[in-house]
Formats: C-alpha cells, structure tokens, sequence
C-alpha cells in the first residue's frame, strides 16, 4: 500500500480498541477520510497530539482495496487550536465547528474553499471572542454547501425585503415578507442582512469581536438551514445557545 499525503483537519476520533482509534480528517486532497490509527493512545513518535478536533496536521494514510477505512500511518501537527486559552465557550465553539463540518461533508469528496473557511475560523476562535467567527462561519458554510436559502426577497411572493422587515420560521426555507409570515416566526433584522451581505464580501479577519446578542437571528437562520439539511439537531447549537453572553 502506497502512503498518501495531505493536510488535514482532524473531525473526531472514536476508540476501537485497547489503543485504536477511529478517526475522522477533513484531507484537504480527498475530503472528509475515516480511518483506523493502529496504538495510537500509545505511539507520541507517530500520533502525539495530533488527534485533538480541529488539529492542523499533515497525515499520512494509504488505502487498502475492498476496505472502507484507511490506515492512518502517522499524523504531524501544523497547528493547534489547543495553543492558546481554551474557556468552556471557546471549546463550545470548537466542538461546533468540528460538528458541523463532520455532519455535512460527503465522504472522499475535496473541497479546498470549506477547508479554508475551516482554518481561517478557527484561528479567529479565541476565548472571549466566539460570537463572531461562529456567525461568519455557519453563514458561509450554509452557502458553500448550497443549503443556505435566498436572503433578499421573499420565498412565497418574491417581493425584495430591502428596507422591509423580514421573517423566518424553523419548518420554511427562506426569508418571508410580513404578509407571508409563518405563525411563530422569528424577524431577521435589516441591521443582521446587511451584515450577511458584508460577511459574503468580506474575510473572517474583518470582523471584530461582538457580544452574543449582535447578529444572533442571522445565526440562527443559518442554523436552521443547516439542520433542516441534516434532519437533526446539532448538539453543540444548542449548548451555545444556552451560554450567556
């Protein structure tokens, strides 16, 4: 078996065995890969820290004919979100970005514009600083992936919302005018489409830091979007929602 190269991100790992493990990368060259590290809670030459979700690491894996899984011969770390302070809403973040991107990527299927969004939001992940990587991120994942509803008229009538108020609503797959509201529907504010707008022009490092209260419709709507998509619930969206601010 010839090894193959690739940076990757590493999604999550799961343990098989006494010292297996499972585990989930994001290869920049072949997409999201499953594949089994043989001792790797003993081997620190070949796996030292190098497993932790959202890692940046160069991994080295070779594919065997009729199996699903890959080998993983060794991983070397480029970067790690574990560098710097981690607070409990900061892991919160994390483990939603690392959920997010193991939910919706298709197995073996490379694509180098989510793989930059993932690392450029991740660096932008600090503690203390959430609430605005995590908006930018769900927004552009939404659209990359083609699951995120058109935001500039409505979905029933086709009206432009441009300087009219705007709703959404967790079972409908757009925005809606206030005649074509959903009962229990949610307003997306002009200041929160605007600022969607900006975000599709614009590179994560563009945005200061906000409190969780700016922009939390437009989260949300992405969100929704998402799960819609996967017939789910993300559990890590929740669990942020909870935070305080």
């Amino acid at each position: 078996m010839a090894l193959k190269e690739s940076e990757a991100i590493v999604l999550r790992s799961w343990e098989l065995r006494e010292a297996d493990l499972l585990v989930s990368f994001f290869t920049r060259a072949e997409g999201k890969v499953k594949g089994v590290a043989k001792s790797a809670k003993k081997s620190k030459k070949r796996f030292g820290g190098a497993l932790e979700p959202l890692t940046w690491v160069r991994v080295y894996y070779a594919d065997k004919e009729g199996r699903e899984l890959a080998h993983i011969d060794s991983c070397e770390v480029l970067e790690s979100p574990l560098a710097s302070a981690v607070d409990v809403p900061r892991a919160m973040a994390l483990g939603h970005v690392a959920e997010v991107l193991e939910e919706l990527l298709p197995e073996r299927e490379a694509n180098d514009a989510l793989f930059r969004l993932a690392l450029a939001v991740v660096r932008r992940l600090n503690a203390g600083e959430i609430w605005a990587p995590l908006t930018y991120f769900d927004l552009w994942i939404a659209r990359l992936t083609g699951i995120l509803p058109e935001m500039t008229e409505c979905m029933a009538c086709g009206t432009a919302l441009d300087g009219h108020k705007a709703y959404f609503h967790v079972l409908a797959d757009g925005l809606m005018c206030a005649r074509h509201k959903r009962l229990a529907s949610s307003e997306m504010s002009g200041e929160s489409r605007q600022l969607a707008a900006e975000m599709f022009r614009s590179p994560v490092e563009a945005f200061a830091a906000w409190p969780k209260a700016k922009a939390a419709d437009l989260r949300k709507f992405a969100v929704q979007a998402i799960e819609r998509h996967l017939e789910k619930k993300l559990v890590t969206a929740g669990m942020l929602e909870r935070l305080s601010s």
